[in-house]
């Protein structure tokens, strides 16, 4: 597989659980930029978008859901950045619909906005979520790799 983008350390946030949901997603995006450029079709990189849509959503959910519970101050600001993302990825989705492929471009813009988000936006965060307790790793296996494995 080529990749599009590389886990290493720099993309961790020091969260085990949070950087699992993030190589998954790194997965997602080097597993769609292989089937466009393995020519698998656009009826695979519409399953594959999708995943990612899907897997996307479940990842922002988490990272929301933590943020309010641990008075992260500021969620607003984090959730619309993800409410962005989303809006475009629909938008993606629905131009793969009416038969557009799925360029390289477009591709590199998501590589680039997930990079910078979990650089800049994600590691602002860790900071306020250690200082109320979140474990930097697994006491035992994650509820969210049980359930998307």
């Amino acid at each position: 597989m080529s990749l599009l983008i590389e886990w290493n350390d720099t993309l961790s946030v020091g969260i085990q659980e949070i950087d699992e949901q993030h190589k998954v997603l790194v997965n997602l995006l080097n597993e769609l930029h292989d089937a466009i450029r393995q020519h698998h079709g656009r009826e695979a990189s519409v399953e594959i978008l999708q995943r990612l849509a899907d897997y996307t959503r479940i990842h922002f959910t988490v990272e929301e859901s933590l943020m309010r519970i641990l008075g992260y101050p500021d969620y607003e600001t984090h959730k619309q950045h993800h409410e962005e993302l989303i809006g475009q990825m629909v938008d993606l989705q629905s131009r793969l619909n009416q038969g557009e492929a799925v360029s390289f471009e477009l591709l590199h813009f998501l590589r680039n906005w997930l990079t910078r988000h979990i650089m800049e936006a994600d590691q602002r965060y860790v900071e306020h979520f250690l200082s109320r307790g979140v474990q930097k790793t697994w006491q035992k296996k994650g509820w969210l790799e049980r359930f998307w494995s």
